[in-house]
C-alpha cells in the first residue's frame, strides 16, 4: 500500500513538471522552455519568454514571430538609458551565434505580443511560429504561468 502511494506521488511529480518543461529543435536551433505569464483580461500586450541554443557551426538569426492570438509579436530588448528602463523592439530580430544560448527572460530580451485577441490564461499554451534566417519556421507552445509569480517560483534564467 506504501509503495503504491509512493509511486502515485512521484508520477504526478513527474507529470507536474515535464507539463511545462518543453523543447523544441529546428535546424541546428534548440528552443528551451517557452513560457509566459497569464495577462489580465483586458490587456493588449503580453510577454514571451525562451531560450534558444545554437548548436551549430553557422550563427543564426530569430527573425519572425507570429502568433494567432495577436496582431504581431516582436522581438524586444530592454536597456538602461541615462538611469531609465527603456523597451525597444529589434527590427533585424536577434542573432544566436554558433556554439551560444541567448535567453529571451523578464527585464532583457523578450518577445512582445501585441494587440492580443484573447487573454493568456494560466494553464493554457499558446501558439508560436518562429522563422529563423537559416533553420526555417517551427511552432511552438507558450507555457502560461501565473500572471505575478514571485521570483522562486518563475524558470531559472541565466543571461549570456
Amino acid at each position: 500500500m506504501k509503495f503504491a502511494a509512493l509511486a502515485l506521488a512521484a508520477a504526478t511529480f513527474f507529470a507536474s513538471h515535464t507539463a511545462f518543461a518543453h523543447e523544441y529543435k529546428v535546424g541546428e536551433i534548440e528552443i528551451g522552455h517557452p513560457w509566459s505569464r497569464a495577462t489580465l483580461p483586458a490587456a493588449k500586450v503580453g510577454g514571451g519568454y525562451l531560450k534558444l541554443t545554437n548548436e551549430g557551426t553557422a550563427d543564426d538569426r530569430l527573425v519572425a514571430v507570429a502568433s494567432p492570438i495577436a496582431d504581431r509579436v516582436e522581438v524586444h530588448a530592454m536597456e538602461m538609458k541615462d538611469g531609465v528602463m527603456m523597451m525597444r523592439p529589434l527590427a533585424d530580430g536577434i542573432e544566436i551565434k554558433a556554439g551560444e544560448t541567448v535567453e529571451l527572460a523578464p527585464g532583457g530580451f523578450h518577445l512582445m505580443l501585441i494587440d492580443l485577441k484573447q487573454p493568456m490564461t494560466e494553464g493554457e499554451r499558446v501558439p508560436l511560429t518562429l522563422t529563423f534566417e537559416k533553420a526555417g519556421s517551427i511552432d511552438v507552445e507558450l507555457a502560461v504561468e501565473a500572471a505575478r509569480a514571485p521570483a522562486a517560483a518563475a524558470p531559472q534564467h541565466s543571461h549570456h
